[in-house]
């Protein structure tokens, strides 16, 4: 059961970082004035929504990367620790 939870945790990573992606530029960009100025304002609610769904994208690419970098250094911790009971085991034989 903690290995699936591990996972889970693992999975959901590129998620939480795409949504505090997304969420943060909209709550620091909450105007389009802040983007374009006050003159183009009321033209630029599209901008202003393909800027927040590139920075969750680009959130969510960075959370992938860093569940890509945990998972093998799970993996690979788990593997040791399993060729260090087999080398015990042997020992004991």
């Amino acid at each position: 059961m903690r290995i699936q939870l591990r996972h889970f945790f693992v999975a959901l990573l590129p998620l939480i970082f795409g949504l505090g992606a997304s969420w943060g530029f909209a709550f620091s960009q909450n105007t389009c004035g802040h983007l374009v100025g006050p003159i183009f304002a009321p033209k630029c609610h599209w901008i202003q929504l393909e800027y927040q769904l590139g920075f969750q994208m680009a959130g969510t690419l960075f959370g992938c990367l860093i569940a890509a970098v945990v998972g093998a250094w799970l993996e690979r911790r788990s593997r040791r620790r399993l060729t260090q009971t087999a080398n015990l085991t042997q020992e004991v034989q």
